[in-house]
């Protein structure tokens, strides 16, 4: 008897129908065909042992299995139940064969017929909607995941035994429903950490706004222990809200990477990433012999933020390059390439100096003449210039720390940015891909961020005086344009300038030499 049933592949952020076509015939032995990895091959012996639990067996007849499309390589173990299914209703041993095909069947079964999670359930119910199927089953732990989906049925299930019930003995499976437009409001808030825990500070605030007003990038630079993670991590709090597409996008891009929790349904604030530096190139913006989504991806519509920037390896540091350019990253195989989105604000922290001291207040700088340059010179150029603002973080003093005075909550720093980017939503309402200021390509820059005389006089004083390099032109103007927007301004002004040439520290000819 041939049977059909559906489940699904994925490649990069997206999900491929596979059909498994089970014939049961004369003869003997068990055929796997269609590209199958290693995890797929070995699913005969996790469903051969689960079935017996339940007094089913895989028949010891010829059984050819068929994963179509066959040029197309079928990864992880993901397949068992839709295999064991089919091959239950392909023998016989369960009625229903000719209900299969209007479902997607996919879980991965332990020993004992339990199901494991597995990963992509979210880009895999979208499939099965664009398809036309009635209902997804798959493991218990992914159905609030898959459940943002509507108009489909997510059945999850803890067990292949309620699967063989169901298509067997007509014994209901309760479907998973989620109010998707109540759950994207409940969390939408919902952040760990807040400003207002920050003690002084105040112009590294202002800078962070700036940041988050204009999606630039930013580093801090300062002594151990002068708030730069604290600040980092509060980055998030201020920035707009996820639109529910961006949460959506997001979602997807976690659930490929099986980064949600049982519990998750979808990802409704803006992830904030923060790998060691030990990590790899790979690691970092996705790859591997099957490609994975990166930290640059996971980051996606959030911020990625890398600790102690200079012990980072160089050739991890370059290949963030091009993806903070174009905010996505290709990944080519020699078959096949995939895209993954990586469109992320970049914040970094690094110590002025391997004793962390160049420039603090009350503690000297123990390094000697050439050090600081040569600690600074492990980030490359091109790197930094992609890099929009260079802040000082000096340490909180004792008065401060101690102060009742209270700091201002997140919640009223975020109005004034979603006030600027409303300008710049409106701003570029006619530009294809472009959101915010710090998107920008050369020649907005020079539509968007005129200056009068005063302001030419102002900025060429400053590439003059301050050793300012000609690429850090086009950074100063755009950063400019969101202070102005923060200020509810039509044109940059020269405080506006003014403002926007102090943080570029780390252009200065005369920093960091002793």
């Amino acid at each position: 008897m041939l049977v059909r049933t559906y489940s699904c592949a994925l490649m990069g952020v997206a999900a491929i129908q596979i059909a498994v076509e089970v014939s049961v015939d004369v003869g003997i032995g068990f055929h796997l065909v269609g590209l199958p990895d290693s995890a797929v091959k070995e699913s005969q012996q996790r469903i051969e042992t689960a079935l017996k639990l339940y007094k089913y067996n895989i028949p010891g007849r010829k059984i050819v299995v068929n994963m179509a499309p066959a040029d197309i390589r079928k990864e992880g173990s993901a397949f068992d139940l839709t295999l064991a299914i089919a091959i239950l209703a392909a023998s016989e041993q369960i009625k229903g064969a000719d209900r299969l095909e209007d479902y997607y069947i996919m879980g991965e079964l332990s020993l004992d017929g339990s199901m494991q999670p597995i990963r992509g359930a979210l880009p895999i119910a979208i499939e099965a909607r664009k398809r036309g199927k009635k209902a997804l089953i798959l493991p218990a732990q992914n159905a609030r995941e898959a459940a943002i989906v509507d108009g489909l049925e997510i059945l999850g299930v803890e067990n292949i035994k309620q699967v063989i019930d169901y298509f067997d003995k007509d014994v209901p499976i309760e479907p998973t429903k989620i109010d998707i437009e109540q759950e994207f409001r409940k969390s939408l808030n919902d952040y760990e950490y807040d400003f207002s825990d920050v003690k002084g500070q105040e112009n590294i605030k202002r800078a962070l706004e700036i940041a988050a007003a204009g999606g630039h990038n930013v580093i801090l630079i300062g002594p151990p222990g002068s708030g730069k993670t604290m600040l980092a991590k509060r980055l998030p709090s201020i920035l707009p809200p996820l639109t529910l597409h961006e949460a959506l996008e997001t979602t997807k891009i976690h659930s490929v990477a099986g980064k949600m929790s049982r519990y998750a349904s979808l990802i409704c604030v803006r992830p904030f990433r923060a790998p060691h530096h030990t990590i790899s190139d790979v690691a970092l913006v996705g790859g591997g012999t099957h490609p994975q989504p990166g930290e640059i991806s996971l980051a996606h519509n959030g911020v990625l933020f890398l600790d102690e920037l200079p012990e980072f390896k160089r050739q991890v540091l370059e290949v963030m390059r091009q993806p903070l350019e174009d905010r996505f990253v290709t990944i080519s195989r020699s078959q096949y390439s995939v895209e993954f989105p990586a469109s992320f604000m970049f914040v970094a922290a690094m110590n002025p100096c391997p004793c962390g001291n160049y420039n603090h207040p009350t503690i000297a700088c123990t390094c000697k003449p050439g050090e600081v340059q040569n600690y600074l010179g492990r980030v490359s150029g091109p790197l930094m210039d992609r890099i929009d603002l260079h802040v000082e973080v000096v340490p909180v003093s004792h008065e401060e720390l101690a102060s009742n005075k209270p700091s201002e909550k997140s919640a009223a720093i975020r109005k004034r940015v979603v006030a600027a980017r409303n300008i710049q939503k409106e701003r570029f309402t006619n530009q294809f891909n472009v959101f915010c200021n710090a998107q920008m390509t050369s020649r907005m820059v020079r539509q968007y961020c005129t200056i009068d005389e005063a302001g030419q006089s102002i900025l060429k004083q400053a590439m003059d005086r301050l050793g300012l390099s000609a690429r850090a032109y086009d950074r100063i103007l755009k950063v400019a344009r969101t202070i102005a927007d923060l200020d509810g301004s039509p044109g940059i002004e020269t405080g506006h300038l003014s403002e926007a040439i102090n943080f570029r520290s780390l252009d200065r000819d005369n920093w960091g030499k002793r």
